[in-house]
């Protein structure tokens, strides 16, 4: 993420990157800004998955209290105190935590537990609708109102995991994923001559040429773009109307998604004695917020390089580095298992968790290592979440979040054995040796 200069409203002065760097009249030192920043970065993923399960009914005040209360920490002449705002990072952490369980409560309650299921990468020929973000309930009232229309629906990035649910791969329009990462929409939106639904975070500014034909609904709002307020989306599917079919181009490879945590524990006892029997030596969730930095192609040279007896689990837009990839499978166990999107890093805990059990062992013993691609704001809360876990050992990278400074660096380092990426060949025999 790039570092920007960002003025400093209690002492009237410039400072570099996301923080304050210098003590100036307020007397705040920059650690503590910094670490400010972290709990409002945690706070704000927080809030968008609590967003998504309040679309659907869930609520929580204990989430909505901890919430007030860590925004209140954040302001102007509060709190000065970094271990305070250390520990309230960490209670941050366990809210997120919470958080994901009420999503994946909502998710599942509403569409049903996601099983495995493939998804294709092209085009059928017809009308389309692309609907991007993290939103489910949108995505579910597009489709219902589509049904016999002869619109087809495709996924872009997070909405991928959505083919996984019962309840929305039931409505056969609901054609494939097209694309990548979020990053990747100004391209792909402009090469495909169907209409945009955004339903949250992670979309871009458009390009003028696809403008016209993109919606917005939820929170999100892009300048020239028209905003859907509820879910009556007849605009864009008067739109979608409008537009030339899209031709019938296949994809050039078939993704799979919906590996939920009882798919996973229905396999465990095969996974143990495969474990016990030397033939699965070592479980990677590789995944996380993918960015469009050159230093990201780690992840996919990470996971190409890893030994045949290796398993990987992904999820969140960083799965987009690897989850094209054809590793196979021990003796019927998929090798690459994607668990979702970001918020459902709730799923690898619980796996996580459950084969700990499973081995009669702490996670940390576990044969598991996370190696994951940073961004931001959601990345944070995740982040802390595993922290608040005492999960350690973590990978992070290819670049240092951006309120990190040398002080918070050593604290993440002593307490939590956090490790920043380096070369993937290096990296891997350094696991492996342990």
């Amino acid at each position: 993420m790039d570092r920007l200069d960002m003025f400093c409203y209690q002492c009237s002065q410039t400072a570099k990157g996301t923080g304050c760097t210098v003590k100036g009249v307020c007397g705040k030192e920059p650690t503590v800004a910094r670490l400010q920043d972290n709990l409002i970065f945690a706070t704000k993923g927080m809030s968008a998955y609590l967003y998504h399960a309040r679309e659907l009914g869930f609520t929580d005040h204990e989430i909505d209290g901890f919430i007030e209360r860590a925004f209140y920490a954040t302001f102007t002449n509060v709190n000065f105190d970094a271990e305070s705002l250390i520990q309230l990072a960490v209670e941050a952490g366990e809210m997120n935590l919470k958080t994901m369980r009420l999503l994946k409560e909502a998710h599942i309650k509403t569409y049903g537990e996601p099983e495995p299921t493939k998804v294709q990468t092209g085009t059928v020929k017809g009308p389309g609708i692309i609907v991007t973000g993290h939103g489910l309930k949108p995505l579910e009232e597009l489709l219902k109102q589509t049904e016999g229309t002869g619109i087809n629906v495709y996924t872009h990035s997070e909405m991928l995991p959505a083919h996984g649910y019962p309840g929305l791969k039931k409505y056969k329009h609901l054609a494939g994923n097209l694309g990548k990462a979020w990053f990747d929409q100004r391209k792909l939106f402009a090469e495909y001559p169907a209409a945009i639904l955004a339903t949250s975070n992670c979309a871009l500014i458009p390009k003028e040429e696809y403008k016209d034909r993109m919606f917005t609904t939820g929170p999100i709002r892009l300048p020239g773009v028209k905003h859907i307020d509820g879910y009556n989306f007849k605009p864009v599917i008067e739109k979608a109307k409008s537009l030339p079919e899209l031709e019938e181009k296949p994809g050039d490879v078939v993704l799979t998604t919906g590996f939920s945590k009882s798919v996973i524990l229905s396999l465990a006892d095969k996974i143990k004695k495969l474990v016990e029997d030397g033939k699965i030596s070592h479980f990677f969730l590789v995944g996380g917020c993918d960015s469009p930095a050159k230093k990201a192609e780690y992840y996919t040279e990470f996971v190409k390089l890893l030994p045949k007896d290796t398993i990987v689990l992904t999820l969140a837009c960083g799965k987009f580095r690897v989850n094209d990839l054809d590793l196979g499978d021990i003796e019927g166990i998929p090798r690459l298992i994607d668990l979702g999107q970001c918020n459902d890093a709730i799923v690898a805990v619980e796996i996580a968790s459950a084969l700990a059990e499973l081995f009669g062992v702490g996670v940390n013993e576990l044969p598991l290592t996370l190696v994951l691609s940073w961004m931001e704001q959601k990345a944070v809360a995740i982040l802390w979440s595993l922290l608040s876990l005492n999960i350690k050992g973590i990978y992070l990278g290819p670049i240092l979040p951006a309120w990190v400074n040398d002080d918070i660096l050593k604290v993440l380092k002593d307490n939590y054995d956090i490790r920043l990426v380096g070369n993937p060949e290096e990296d891997i025999k350094e696991i492996l040796r342990k």
